[in-house]
């Protein structure tokens, strides 16, 4: 299935590997992209916040795009959110000259009101180009931008190209069932949701509506499963899946160490050589990388691929 308002499964967001000498790791990224299609991943979305875009240089973007574009099997969504409309209509352009399936835009810390959200969101498209298909991020937690659900209806109304949320908001569960029962209703034109927070509530989202995962958990072969279960309508078998992987995922989601947790598991899991950040980031204790360690053994009692 291609990238539109019907996409269903798992887009795991990717992450960027680095060297040492923090250059972008180019083998390392072929193997991350192959590593993500021998998931079984529906897609892959590529320079997102988990990609570490923002410490990208435009020509870096450029050039992950080209080459994970050029490897991959799926379908491919470039973040291309930037404060500067230009730099996105660059990178826009240039990703769907690439190959792109689509682009994904999220807003950013400066806007407040509703009314400056909503032309935020205009000249995004414009920038973009309104044949350009694109899903929306709403991630109020580390862009302070809130889209309530009527701001979320206004804007798929004004923007016919927009044909996904990825849905990331906290709460999240009565959000989803308030936008689906909007759509029941007539007052709101179909879309894919695909959510995220790092998968917390994938236990839970298919039940209120969500359409799979665009998360960046580190066992993304594991969403793939879990999303199937949940299509094939069994749930307890579902629930026992998540359980087992939920201590990883609490990890993955802490606050500032986050992205160390899951590049550790990705290096452990052998998707990348390394688990480097750029600046500013934050890394691993030996203590800290210990307790992965740990739950990594526990896991793999009851999943095979924990077994690194």
């Amino acid at each position: 299935m291609g990238f539109n308002a019907e996409t269903k499964g798992v887009y795991p967001i990717a992450a960027t590997p680095f060297h040492a000498d923090l250059s972008v790791d180019w083998d390392s990224l072929d193997r991350l992209t192959d590593f993500y299609q021998d998931a079984g991943a529906t897609g892959i979305t590529i320079l997102g916040i988990m990609g570490e875009a923002q410490k990208l240089t435009p020509e870096e973007s450029r050039e992950i795009a080209r080459r994970v574009i050029a490897r991959a099997r799926v379908p491919v969504v470039v973040g291309v959110s930037n404060p500067s409309f230009a730099a996105m209509e660059a990178l826009a352009k240039e990703a769907m000259d690439l190959g792109a399936a689509g682009v994904m835009v999220a807003g950013h810390a400066a806007l407040r009101s509703d009314e400056q959200i909503a032309a935020h969101f205009r000249n995004a498209v414009e920038a973009i180009g309104p044949d350009t298909p694109w899903a929306l991020q709403d991630y109020p937690l580390t862009l302070s931008v809130v889209l309530s659900v009527p701001m979320i209806q206004r804007l798929m109304a004004e923007h016919p190209s927009c044909i996904m949320l990825k849905a990331e908001d906290w709460p999240q569960l009565e959000k989803l069932s308030a936008i689906r029962r909007l759509q029941a209703d007539g007052a709101l034109r179909p879309f894919s949701i695909l959510t995220a927070n790092g998968g917390l509530f994938l236990d839970l989202e298919p039940g209120r509506g969500s359409d799979g995962a665009m998360t960046g958990y580190a066992f993304p072969d594991m969403l793939v499963e879990l999303d199937r279960l949940h299509r094939s309508g069994e749930r307890d078998a579902a629930h026992d899946l998540f359980d087992a992987h939920l201590p990883m995922i609490r990890m993955e989601q802490q606050a500032g160490i986050g992205l160390a947790v899951r590049k550790y598991l990705l290096m452990r899991r052998g998707a990348i050589a390394n688990d480097i950040q750029r600046k500013p980031g934050s890394s691993l204790t030996p203590q800290g990388r210990a307790e992965i360690d740990y739950l990594l053994v526990r896991l793999a009692r009851k999943d095979a691929r924990a077994q690194v």
